[in-house]
This record gives C-alpha cells, structure tokens and sequence, in this order.
C-alpha cells in the first residue's frame, strides 16, 4: 500500500526522522490557515502518488498569504498524469545547502533490506543509477544484526558525503530503518534528503510502501489507505477477497493457484491472445467466491472473452460450475466464456455444465486448447 507524502512523513516522524513542519488541507481555506500558521515562506505541494509532481506545477512556494491562496487554488483539482489532487500539504520553506538521496528496500532476491544512499539526490534516481552507478552506495542489512552505526559510515563514506554530516546522517538512517522494520514497509524512500544551512539534515519528501498483508497488525496504517487513488476494479477484488491484478489485455482469467494462474497467462500469450487480469480465486472456492470472482472480471468494460482454469485438489470442479451458474443467472454475462475444469469431481461440474446449457459457455479438455478457443473468441 503506497502513502501520500505527508502520510509518509508523519510515519517518519513517529520515530524521530526528523522532517519539516507542516499540515494537510484539501480545501483553499484550510490552506490558507495552514500556511499562516507555519508561516511564511511556505511550499503549497500536490499530493497524490506519482512522482513529477514539481514539473507539473505542483510544488510552488508561497511567500506570503496571497501567494499561499492563488497556489492552493491551482493545485487542487490538477491533474497530474492522470491523478487528480484532492489534498496538499503545506509546509515550512527549508534552507538547502545539499540534496542526498537515501532508501531502503526489500530486496527479494538477497532476501534481506538493501539500504542505498547517494549525494546525487533531487533527481530522478534511475537516471542516477545509469550514467553513474558507482554514485550510489549500497548495503545489504542482516535482519538479525539490524543497521547498525558502522553501516552508517560505510555508506557515507562510499557516497562521498561531507565529514560533518556524517553523524547526523547515521542517525537519521538508523531511524528510518527502525521506521522500515517496525511498519513493515516493503519501500521507505526520501529524495532529497536535505542539509540544511546549519548543517542539519532532513527528510524533504517521503515515499512509502507498506506490506499490504500487514496491514491486520497496524490499524493505523490500515486507515491510511487512499481508496480515491486505487483502480476501481482492484478495490472490488480486495473487498472480496480476491487476489487480483489488472493487466492491459482482453482476455479474462480465473484460476485457482497462483502457480496454475500464472501458467494460464503464459499460455494465453503464447495463444496470441492478451491476459486482461491476474485472478487468483484460491484453494477451496465456493459458488459464491467464483460468482464474485465473476462479477469482478466483467466489470472491466474491456474484456470480451473469460477463460476459467481450474485444476480440482482442494476446489471441486462441481463448486466452480455451481458458481458459474448462478454467476450466469445473476449477472447475465454477454461474453463468452472457455471453461477447463479438470482433477475433483471435474465430470461432475462438466455435466452441471452440460445440464444447464448456459449461452456461449464452452468447455475444454486441455489448458493449451482453452487458451486457443478464449484467444478466437476474443477477437
């Protein structure tokens, strides 16, 4: 789960990452009583969950009331590659002496946090990582050891950061790993990392991701979640318990597994066809589940064809069918559908199948051939 900005911030600054003062607003008035009360200078900034946001006319500076006004104004409803602003956070104008950059993340394939700091911050960081990777410090992070001051020094001194911030980074970094582990982020990252004109440093921006299978153990984070940023059809899936990813394609999947699911976007690809979503209905699915698992493919306007592939050990083939009846008669679906029901009771759900005679329902032996008949049926 991914947190606005000024949620991040306040995440930090619940452990001592230090961060510039400020409030969040999401009308004019309350801007202006934001800003007056900070004080001037002052930065109106966007917030949604995109980056580019300075480029776009997000991030402007008030040097006084009027200025706080007229920014706020033109904020708020802006567009911002297709994210519109409901909120910005208004806050204290910092002195800025050096950027860094400085993040921490989970790096599955080390199977450990991969802390990285830069003094090439302010900038996009993927472009810093290509024309100059050697500008990048990075340190794996033994989870058992935890980060440690030595592990401060070695990245400022890779980095090349200036002597005298060399202590005050530690700390900080200390406590935005402490921030990582306690919130069980998959992602905390701050560009740029300032020093400030008395040599001090701070978090001028913050982008967090959280584990979303967390979220059960931090209500508080869990309460945080921007439902107005996430796609409608997702949000419908987390409802109902759906593991679900919207992909670009036409084509609509339903499998039970995630190891069979994955293998049936393969195989609809290598069909020519162009997997619509990543649904994983799970071991055990009952008529109802694959009838919501229906209604939650369907309602991308996109699809035009639904391949069911189901492989029967805990889930019955007869429940999958169950529900796809009563899917056929609630929802009325206008598209076809390829269903492949094979291992528990796979002749049973065939002949439900067969015995209702649902329109433009057809049934398949192998996986190869369903993906074949859904990727025709398409279009």
């Amino acid at each position: 789960m991914d947190l606005l900005e000024y949620q991040g911030k306040q995440l930090f600054a619940r452990h001592g990452v230090p961060v510039p003062s400020g409030a969040p607003a999401t009308t004019v008035e309350e801007a202006v009583a934001a800003a007056d009360e900070i004080g001037y200078p002052c930065v109106v900034k966007a917030q949604v969950q995109i980056g580019g946001r300075g480029k776009a006319g997000g991030i402007k500076v008030a040097q006084n009331r009027q200025e706080a006004e007229e920014h706020a104004k033109n904020i708020l409803g802006m567009d911002i590659r297709g994210h519109t602003v409901h909120e910005v956070w208004i806050e204290a104008a910092s002195e800025i002496a050096a950027e860094y950059y400085a993040s921490i993340v989970f790096d599955r394939s080390a199977k450990r946090p991969l802390v990285m700091l830069s003094t090439q911050g302010g900038m996009d960081i993927e472009e810093v990582a290509e024309k100059d990777p050697k500008a990048i410090a990075r340190l794996h992070v033994d989870p058992l050891l935890g980060f440690q001051d030595f592990h401060a020094r070695r990245l400022a001194y890779e980095a090349g950061v200036d002597a005298d911030v060399v202590r005050p980074l530690g700390a900080l970094l200390t406590k935005l790993y402490t921030a990582f582990v306690e919130e069980e982020a998959m992602l905390v990252e701050v560009n740029p990392l300032i020093v400030t004109a008395d040599r001090n440093v701070a978090a001028l921006d913050a982008k967090v991701t959280l584990d979303g299978n967390s979220l059960f153990r931090h209500p508080d984070n869990a309460a945080l979640r921007n439902t107005a940023a996430e796609d409608e059809q997702e949000r419908m899936a987390r409802e109902r318990g759906l593991t679900f990813v919207k992909l670009d394609g036409n084509v609509g999947i339903l499998g039970n597994g995630a190891g069979l699911v994955m293998s049936t976007l393969d195989v609809v690809d290598q069909a020519g066809g162009q997997p619509a979503n990543f649904l994983d209905a799970g071991g055990g699915s009952k008529a109802e589940a694959i009838t919501q698992a229906v209604e939650v493919i369907l309602s991308n306007p996109n699809v035009t064809a639904v391949l069911f592939n189901i492989f029967g050990g805990i889930t019955r083939c007869d429940e999958v069918a169950r529900g796809l009846i009563e899917a056929f008669d609630q929802i009325k679906p206008t598209v076809p559908f390829v269903v492949r029901l094979d291992g528990t009771n796979d002749k049973e759900g065939r002949q439900l199948l067969a015995d209702a005679n649902l329109p433009n329902v057809h049934t398949e032996a192998t996986m190869l051939g369903a993906a074949k008949k859904v990727v025709e049926l398409a279009g």
